[in-house]
């Protein structure tokens, strides 16, 4: 038998090597690639809502302010209410109409809602009453006195109107006055005169009986010479037979 040279020998053990290797090769598991794990989802982002009960006040008067949210971790109304709780509810004050702001801030953003809140104005001060003359009283609350057709004598009316006059002279202890005696048409001038004089001098006496000095109180007579009423009938008539009051000056 021939003997193998060592050179082919080595070629050999390389030749076989190098097929065993290819042939382990060919048999390894190939490695999966490793798939990166998906990013955390971003925060969700805050709600807030914002309601005022009532949405309108007088001045000085108050109202709820009431708020909820949502993934929020700081919350703040303005004005004047600061920080608040993610829900709830607080009373206001508003002096001037005012819109109030809820913010809430957390990991997702910002978000804000906003109320307005009226304030009524207060209605307007009445304007002062007008305070009326010593004139207008005197035409308001002096009371004539009125006669019968030919007399001077005070009828029950006449004498209630009387006690009123002489309650408006006792309230103005200052005042003074000119009681006119007045006739109606019929009967000649110089009768009217006299007449008119009783009943000026009739009305006067009462008044002193209800305590108005004499000194406060003048006479005159003016008959049928200055009408009250033009008509000749009775109830014009009426209207002129009276003891009527003027302010003395």
């Amino acid at each position: 038998m021939k003997k193998v040279s060592g050179p082919l020998v080595r070629v050999g053990l390389i030749g076989i090597c190098a097929v065993a290797f290819i042939i382990a090769g060919c048999n390894k598991k190939p490695v999966a690639p490793t798939t990166p794990a998906p990013p955390p989802p971003p925060p969700a982002r805050p709600t807030v809502t914002l309601q005022a009960n009532p949405t309108s006040v007088d001045k000085g008067g108050s109202t709820t302010l009431s708020w909820s949210s949502t993934n929020a971790t700081q919350l703040t109304i303005s004005p004047e209410v600061g920080a608040i709780a993610p829900e709830g509810s607080t009373k206001v004050t508003p002096r001037d109409s005012t819109t109030y702001t809820i913010t809430a801030s957390g990991p997702g953003g910002s978000a804000d809602a906003s109320v307005r809140v009226t304030v009524a104005a207060p209605p307007p001060p009445p304007p002062p009453t007008p305070t009326p003359t010593w004139q207008e009283l005197f035409d308001k609350e002096v009371r004539d006195a009125y006669f019968d057709y030919d007399k001077a004598d005070l009828r029950p009316d006449a004498r209630e109107a009387l006690t009123k006059t002489a309650e408006f002279l006792r309230n103005y202890p200052q005042a003074k006055v000119t009681i006119e005696g007045h006739c109606d048409e019929r009967g000649s001038t110089e009768y009217n005169l006299t007449l008119g004089d009783r009943r000026a001098a009739a009305v006067k006496q009462f008044l002193v009986s209800q305590g108005i000095g004499a000194d406060r109180l003048a006479t005159v007579s003016f008959g049928k010479e200055k009408p009250f009423c033009m008509e000749s009938n009775e109830t014009c008539w009426q209207q002129n037979r009276r003891g009527h009051f003027v302010p003395a000056h």
